[in-house]
């Protein structure tokens, strides 16, 4: 009797829990179905053991991700990376002497390379030399409208100096008795570049011998 008794007694409405009545539920309305056009307001609950919250091959995706940014990075970091830039002496082209009663005015014509090693290209900004002889500053030239050097390449430029020599070296230059009139020339060549957003400064110094005599200097190479 027990037994068909709870068959006949009606289900408790929902939000029952002892068999005491409760609301009714406000999604259904009690009817036990989902009224059309209200789909897309419903959530659904997942239990936590779905396979859909568990992908395949998490681990692999995570360090694939992690590789590729790994070699991009390397990839930059190479083409970026800031390179050598050399500035290297060539050659003396000419040197044409002008002779005056108390003075030899000079002017010496070099060959230089600038090598560019860097991905990028290298703006020059500005190049000083200053000559010396006897550790006396002769002469000085300012060059400031060098262009670009192109990324993995080298250039070469001329350069002009005059020289302003005076007194001793005036008379020692133009004096007859003298067959060879030789002098050693020291340039200190200063470059300011920029390239990837910085600036730099490139020093050089370069010795080379010329005549100041005659205009009988032939071109010959720097070392």
């Amino acid at each position: 009797m027990e037994t068909v008794r709870t068959l006949n007694q009606p289900p408790a409405e929902y939000g029952s829990i002892n068999g005491n009545l409760g609301d009714t539920c406000p999604t259904c309305r009690g009817i036990g179905r989902i009224p059309r056009g209200h789909e897309d307001q419903l959530v659904a609950v997942i239990p936590c053991n779905d396979v859909r919250l568990k992908p395949r091959r998490t681990k692999l995706y995570v360090c694939v991700s992690m590789a590729v940014c790994i070699f991009l990075s390397c990839l930059i970091l190479f083409f970026l990376f800031p390179r050598s830039v050399t500035l290297t002496p060539v050659s003396v082209l000419s040197v044409m002497v002008y002779f005056a009663p108390n003075v030899v005015k000079m002017e010496v014509t070099n060959l230089v390379n600038i090598s560019n090693e860097n991905f990028v290209p290298v703006q020059i900004l500005e190049l000083n030399i200053q000559g010396l002889v006897s550790h006396t500053v002769r002469g000085k030239a300012k060059i400031s409208n060098m262009s670009s050097i192109r990324s993995r390449s080298q250039k070469a430029y001329t350069i002009q100096i005059g020289l302003s020599l005076e007194q001793d070296l005036s008379a020692y230059c133009q004096s007859s008795s003298i067959k060879i009139h030789t002098l050693f020339l020291e340039l200190q060549m200063t470059m300011n570049i920029s390239y990837l957003s910085h600036n730099e400064q490139l020093s050089l110094d370069t010795f080379e011998y010329i005549d100041c005599g005659a205009n009988s200097t032939v071109p010959h190479p720097v070392k």
